[in-house]
């Protein structure tokens, strides 16, 4: 199964040092290793957005939300069920500490 996860920028969280690098390549090797990464990557927090609505489609630049609310990173991965889904994202969390992540199944064929 596919789940994808998001990451919202947070105003606590700790400024990325040495250590922190660390961390998350030796979790994201062994995940990669592993064939539980598909992509990762970081966003940026304005973007685009696109609204149809009855045929018209109108397009706004960002930023939409307040800078909390911005999605900011993913990571797509390929598990065996939603725990462990949730398991990655509890590693995720606890290397890079405060901050707010959603999973989500990804359908598809």
């Amino acid at each position: 199964m596919r789940y994808l996860m998001t990451t919202k920028a947070s105003e606590t969280a700790k400024v990325p040092d040495e250590e922190l690098y660390a961390e998350m390549g030796a979790f994201i090797e062994e995940l990669s290793a592993a064939g539980a990464l598909l992509a990762t990557g970081g966003l940026e927090p304005g973007g685009v957005r696109l609204v149809s609505e009855g045929g018209d489609i109108t397009v706004t630049d960002g930023p939409f939300a307040e800078s909390k609310e911005a999605v900011v990173g993913f990571a797509l991965i390929e598990v065996r069920s939603k725990e462990e889904a949730v398991e990655l994202g509890r590693r995720f969390r606890k290397i890079v500490g405060d901050g707010e992540s959603v999973i989500q199944q990804v359908f598809a064929p």
